[in-house]
């Protein structure tokens, strides 16, 4: 079986940070984390009453009912997948590609992580099919496949996964009896809410799944870590809560008390964090719809975003053109397209794809602009694409995949 061991070709080991927003801080959120400045201390670990209360509302909102002694807050998400690995014990499996930051909290704890191919139609989950023939592969050599991560509304891929593939991948996971942990940092992002039906594992399988949500992905700003897991109700899920808080205590992972603070207030969805979520929502739809249409016009595949700050883009296509630049692999590629767009690229590899895979991930945040003033504006604007800062930063975009399309024909051999 293949794992997610480093990959001996750059500084692979650990990923990218999540996409940022580039937008200006919420002014509501900065007065909540100022006036709590002089709190000095930090939240119990777990999370005081508030922000436990906080978070139900959340879930509740969601048609996840949650009790506050089933939801444990901590400084980000990363350290409640570490605490899950570390409590529940055993294999690891994720699938390919996922969030850069899943697989290697299994490995910082000695545990193999093992990817499952995702179905044709979306990221995020595996392939049912896979995933079964995966565990039985892994038991044969003396594994102990126990936790499956999954998303279904993904990072890397900016796809949201349908209920009937969802409800098979669960089916199966069950079935072999792995635990799920149901990573919903972008379910709040969808581009187009109406017509996207996202479904939590939760909702399917509620005595099965622990959902771990990090407000970076819409409620708060990336630099200030907060994040909530919602945990299943009766004996199983107690005992799994417990090691986790007990793992928590041993990492000394608190949340800091003004970002406590501003964390509960953004989880009650007073109208201005809903007013700039859903604005903040509609701008990054937009920008990703139009490097889409970039790079798909460029002669690159891209699922079409459905959710997030993020697109996936395979240059596969346009490796004959790549190769006259020396780009042959995805670190290759990162350092090719990070030098020529001015923004992170960050490869492939990096999301569990193969090395050789020409695939990176681009955010639509460093396309807002360079500044706070510029990002403002796009907030701010009707016709936000339109404004010249903008217009730069899809132009550029555009004109760098349009190159290595002109590339891959001039250098096609002849018929």
């Amino acid at each position: 079986m293949e794992r997610t061991d480093p990959e001996g070709h750059g500084p692979v080991r650990f990923g990218p940070p999540l996409p940022e927003d580039g937008l200006p801080v919420l002014p509501e959120l900065s007065a909540v984390l100022a006036a709590a400045a002089g709190r000095a201390g930090s939240e119990p670990v777990g999370g005081g009453r508030a922000l436990l209360e906080a978070a139900c509302g959340y879930w509740d909102r969601r048609g996840l009912p949650t009790e506050p002694d089933r939801v444990v807050a901590a400084p980000g998400s990363p350290s409640l997948l570490l605490a899950l690995t570390a409590a529940l014990g055993g294999d690891v499996l994720v699938p390919r590609p996922c969030a850069a930051w899943w697989a290697p909290y299994a490995r910082l704890l000695g545990r193999p992580a093992f990817h499952v191919a995702t179905p044709a139609e979306c990221g995020g989950i595996p392939d049912s099919y896979a995933l079964l023939e995966t565990v039985r592969r892994v038991r044969e050599e003396g594994g102990d496949p126990r936790l499956l991560v999954l998303s279904v509304a993904d990072d890397p891929t900016a796809t949201v996964a349908p209920p009937e593939l969802l409800h098979e991948a669960l089916e199966a996971a069950v079935g072999e009896g792995l635990h799920l942990v149901s990573d919903e940092t972008w379910r709040d992002t969808l581009h187009v809410p109406h017509d996207t039906v996202l479904v939590s594992p939760a909702e399917m399988l509620p005595g099965k799944v622990t959902v771990v949500t990090d407000l970076a992905g819409a409620l708060l700003p990336t630099g200030w870590p907060a994040a909530v897991a919602r945990f299943p109700g009766g004996e199983a899920g107690d005992a799994l809560r417990a090691r986790v808080l007990d793992v928590l205590t041993a990492l000394g992972a608190r949340v800091a008390a003004p970002v406590a603070a501003a964390a509960t207030y953004a989880l009650t969805e007073p109208e201005p964090v809903t007013a700039r979520v859903e604005a903040a929502v509609r701008l990054h739809a937009r920008v990703a719809a139009a490097a889409h249409t970039a790079v798909a016009t460029a002669g690159a595949l891209a699922p079409p975003p459905q959710a997030g700050r993020h697109l996936y883009v395979d240059l596969d296509p346009l490796r004959t053109a790549l190769s006259g630049h020396g780009v042959g692999d995805a670190q290759e590629l990162e350092d090719f397209l990070t030098a020529r767009l001015g923004m992170p690229a960050p490869g492939g590899h990096r999301f569990g794809d193969d090395l050789g895979a020409l695939r990176v991930r681009l955010s639509t945040g460093p396309l807002l602009g360079g500044t706070d003033e510029e990002n403002a504006q796009c907030l701010g604007s009707p016709s936000p694409l339109e404004l010249p800062h903008a217009q730069r930063a899809l132009t550029l975009l555009g004109s760098v995949f349009d190159d290595l399309r002109d590339d891959a024909q001039r250098w096609e051999p002849p018929r």
